[in-house]
């Protein structure tokens, strides 16, 4: 599985405009919903299941990422969204330091299996320091993408 296809086309948001974990939950469903990832009206639905799977536990893993996801029956096909935060965002994260990477990724209920490797393929990129720091500085779309794509083909240590 790879990181790039992971992420929808039309689902990376350079530059959040939400300062709130919550309202940044609702942007990346929001970018998920004009990518075509998730039907419109899903919305009020991912965005509950999503801060519901935050208030059992934070998602916010340190070090200035976060991978808020959920399982749903009504979402067709897996997908993730990436947004930045110049900012930082406070995501109640085990470090207790601001995010500022944050991957959210919605799966179907019914395959268990492929929500866990997307997660795997997810945190292996997350824990490389050289690919946080790529991450954080990246400030458009292309950048992103492309920071995506080195990442699949290894290039990033």
């Amino acid at each position: 599985m790879k990181l790039s296809s992971l992420v929808a086309d039309g689902a990376i948001v350079a530059q959040l405009v939400s300062k709130q974990r919550d309202d940044v939950i609702k942007e990346l469903v929001d970018a998920l919903i004009t990518a075509g990832s998730a039907p419109a009206a899903l919305r009020d639905d991912l965005v509950r299941s999503v801060l519901d799977r935050e208030r059992k536990g934070s998602t916010g893993f340190g070090k200035g990422v976060a991978v808020p996801h959920v399982k749903h029956p009504s979402v067709g096909s897996m997908a993730a969204a990436i947004g930045l935060s110049a900012g930082g965002v406070e995501f109640n994260a085990l470090d207790k330091q601001p995010v500022y990477s944050v991957f959210l990724l919605l799966s179907p209920e019914d395959r268990p299996e492929d929500h866990l490797q997307a997660m795997e393929v997810i945190f292996k990129n997350l824990s490389k320091d050289t690919f946080r720091r790529f991450l954080r500085q990246a400030s458009t779309v292309e950048e992103v993408r492309t920071l995506l794509e080195e990442a699949d083909n290894q290039q990033i240590s």
